[in-house]
C-alpha cells in the first residue's frame, strides 16, 4: 500500500533527522515539522477519515508505530543534547578553584615604632622605666633647666619650633615666645627629676621638633630616645659599659663601640658613642677594595651622644650633687632604624611605601 510506504520513508528520513541535530533548538524544528499541527505525521493521521474502512486498521497502526517510534528518538536526543549542552556550558563559565584565595593582609608596627619598643625592651631590661612629657614644652624645661645658655643657637627660630605665647612673657634674646615643641626629649628628665627622688633609671622616648630641612639624614619631625641615670657612685664607666651593652643588643655581639669627646651644656664630661659599621665590619672598604659608602670609609657610625650630668643641672632640680652623680644619654630613633637595616635616606621612613615597609 503505498501510504505505509511513504510513512515508513517519513519514519527513517524523520530518525535521521533527529540523530543529525546539533542541539536542542534544531531537534525542536525537527520535532514541529513532523508532529506539530502542521506536520508531516500529523497530516497523515487527519486523513483517516477519507481512508477506505478496510485500510484504517493498517495505516492506523502503521501511522501510531511511526510516532512512537519519532517520539522515543525526540526524547533520547533531547536528553543526549541537553547534557551535553550543560557541560559545555559548565566549562564556560568554569571557576579555577585552584588559584589562591584573596585574603586580607595583617598588618604590623611601623618600623620606628618597632625600634623604639626594641629599644625599650633592653634597657626594661636593665631595670629602667619607661617616662612621658608633653611635646609641648616651655623654654625654662627645653633648655634652661638643662644648662643651655640664653645665647645658645639651638634657642634661634631658625632652630626651633616656637608656639604663640598667651601668657604675655617674651624670651629675653631675641623675642622668642617662651612656649615651643620640644627639640629634645631631655625635658622629660628635668619632670622625672622634679617629681621623683634618686635613684632614677629611666628612657624618655617621644618625638621631636626641628626646623630642620627634610633630606637623606634629617627630618623636621622625628623621635628620640633619652636616658637618664641619677644614683650615687655613678661613673664614666658606668655610662659606657651601659651603651656598650646596648649597641651589641641592638646591632650584634660582634659590632665595636668606641667615645669621642665632645660637648653638650647639660653634660660634663660629654661624648659622641660610634658603632663600628655593620657594611664593611669596621675596615673602611668593602670586599672589592671599595671605600664603604656608609661609614665613608671610616668604619664607624655616630649612633648617640652622651656624658655625665652637669652639676649645674641638679641645681634646677634641688639633687645634691655631692651626694649623687649620673649620665644622660640620646639616640634618634629614625637614625638607629637606618644604621640596624643600612637603609640610605631617613624619608624612606615616612613615605609609606608598602614595598619597603614589607621587609620589616
Amino acid at each position: 500500500m503505498a501510504i505505509i510506504d511513504e510513512l515508513i520513508d517519513l519514519k527513517s528520513a524523520t530518525l535521521n533527522s533527529i540523530a543529525q541535530a546539533a542541539d536542542t533548538s534544531e531537534l525542536e524544528a525537527v520535532r514541529v515539522s513532523v508532529l506539530g499541527k502542521k506536520g508531516t505525521l500529523t497530516a497523515y493521521l487527519r486523513g483517516m477519515g477519507q481512508l477506505a474502512p478496510e485500510d484504517r486498521a493498517t495505516v492506523g497502526k502503521t501511522a501510531n508505530e511511526v510516532r512512537n517510534a519519532v517520539e522515543s528518538a525526540l526524547e533520547a536526543r533531547k536528553a543526549e543534547l541537553a547534557s551535553a549542552e550543560l557541560v559545555a556550558k559548565m566549562d564556560a563559565e568554569a571557576v579555577d578553584i585552584t588559584l589562591p584565595g584573596r585574603v586580607q593582609q595583617m598588618g604590623t608596627r611601623h618600623l620606628i615604632s618597632g625600634i623604639i619598643d626594641e629599644i625599650s625592651d633592653i634597657f626594661l631590661g636593665m631595670g629602667y622605666s619607661v617616662a612621658r612629657g608633653p611635646e609641648v614644652e616651655t623654654d625654662y624645661y627645653n633648655f634652661q633647666a638643662l644648662n643651655a645658655p640664653e645665647d645658645h643657637p639651638s634657642r634661634g627660630m631658625q632652630d626651633t619650633f616656637y608656639m604663640v605665647d598667651r601668657s604675655g612673657d617674651h624670651a629675653a634674646v631675641r623675642g622668642e615666645s617662651k612656649v615651643l615643641l620640644r627639640t629634645q626629649t631631655s625635658g622629660v628628665q628635668v619632670h622625672t627629676m622634679e617629681e621623683q627622688k634618686p635613684p632614677i633609671y629611666i628612657i624618655a622616648p617621644g618625638k621631636v621638633y626641628r626646623r630642620d630641612v627634610a633630606d637623606p639624614s634629617h627630618l623636621p619631625q622625628f623621635h628620640q630616645v633619652e636616658g637618664l641615670v641619677v644614683d650615687e657612685g655613678i661613673t664614666f664607666g658606668d655610662l659606657k659599659g651601659t651603651l656598650e651593652y646596648f649597641c651589641k643588643q641592638m646591632f650584634g655581639e660582634d659590632r665595636k663601640t668606641r667615645f669621642r669627646a665632645h660637648y653638650f651644656p647639660f653634660t660634663e664630661p660629654s661624648a659622641e658613642a660610634d658603632v663600628s659599621c655593620g657594611v664593611c665590619g669596621g675596615t673602611g672598604h668593602l670586599h672589592n677594595g671599595e671605600r664603604c659608602r656608609m661609614c665613608k670609609g671610616t668604619g664607624w657610625l655616630e649612633i648617640l651622644g652622651c656624658g655625665m650630668v652637669d652639676p649645674n643641672v641638679y641645681g634646677f632640680v634641688g639633687i645634691d650633687p655631692e651626694k649623687y652623680s649620673g649620665f644622660a644619654f640620646g639616640m634618634g630613633v629614625e637614625r638607629i632604624a637606618c644604621l640596624k637595616y643600612n637603609v640610605p635616606d631617613l624619608r624612606m621612613l615616612l613615605e609609606g611605601d608598602m614595598r619597603f615597609l614589607r621587609q620589616f
